[in-house]
């Protein structure tokens, strides 16, 4: 369970929750026709030693017949990768990660010259990321700079010390965050990237779940997990905090930003991938909007 100001490293708590999601990409980036492409996320998976993820990452069978697992990841990866390299091609060249986990966008994708990417995460975090990428000899694509903080403390002002410029327009990243943060935390993350975001700057979200809906994602867990738990000993929906907080969307409409949504559903048509057979609990979530991209 969470609590105040608790902090994690790759094989604990939210950490955990990350090297998942790098399985996921993993087994999505080896699949027949991937949608993305990701040679770092096993490197993550097997420098962690974590039984569960490496056992699944070398037989991934106990997957089969648990709907959108890992499928899910392919979808929500491109979208991110997708809005940078969009951002990228209209003359952004600043980029922050917000909680940017064991991705490693600013190795993978082809960014342009004098581009700097952001990247902000728990200490431990970026110390095993930088660890395992210095061993294999990784080397990033732009100029990359990590942002060792929480993001319940003054993360601007670490931002702004990496070498951050508000002036210039920012492509700007908060994927699969939002449940871990408590609600006040989400309503000021909003807040410090609107007063950051000159013109032109662009911001992609995952909306992902808020509110009671917390419960509803945990009971749907418990029905397609029973058999088996992707995440292993780990519970996601144990780690979400599930108080009031701003609707994403609708904040930053109120702030002044274009907002388009889109559902994982049309994420599945735009990339010409069929729309899976769900069962009606599953297939409403599918359809509602979870993902946005707005712009200044």
């Amino acid at each position: 369970m969470r609590t105040e100001g608790d902090v994690w490293d790759i094989v604990s708590s939210v950490g955990l929750t990350a090297l998942g999601v790098a399985t996921f990409r993993a087994l999505e980036a080896a699949s027949p026709d991937p949608l993305i492409r990701d040679e770092y996320a096993p490197l993550f998976v097997a420098a962690s030693g974590h039984p569960h993820f490496t056992e699944l990452l070398a037989d991934p069978s106990p997957l089969d017949g648990i709907p959108l697992v890992p499928g899910f990841m392919g979808f929500r990866t491109k979208f991110f990768d997708d809005f940078f390299s969009a951002a990228a091609a209209a003359g952004v060249r600043q980029a922050v990660i917000v909680a940017a986990g064991l991705d490693a966008r600013a190795h993978r994708l082809d960014w342009p010259a004098e581009t700097t990417v952001f990247e902000i995460d728990q200490p431990k975090v970026l110390e095993f990321k930088e660890r395992v990428l210095t061993e294999h000899g990784a080397r990033p694509k732009a100029d990359r700079r990590t942002v060792a903080v929480d993001l319940r403390d003054d993360w601007p002002a670490a931002l702004r010390a990496a070498g951050f410029d508000p002036g210039a327009p920012t492509a700007w990243s908060a994927e699969g965050l939002l449940p871990y943060l408590p609600g006040a935390a989400q309503d000021r993350l909003f807040q410090h990237i609107d007063e950051l975001s000159a013109p032109g700057s662009r911001l992609a979200v995952e909306s992902f779940v808020a509110g009671a809906d917390v419960k509803r994602f945990a009971s749907i867990e418990a029905k397609y997990f029973d058999r088996y738990n992707p995440f292993g000993d780990v519970d996601p929906a144990e780690l979400f905090y599930d108080d009031e907080r701003a609707d994403p969307a609708q904040w930053l409409a109120d702030h002044g930003w274009s907002v388009r949504r889109f559902s994982p559903g049309e994420l599945a048509a735009s990339y010409g991938r069929s729309v899976p057979d769900l069962p009606d609990d599953l297939d409403d979530l599918w359809r509602q909007p979870r993902l946005l991209i707005a712009q200044r």
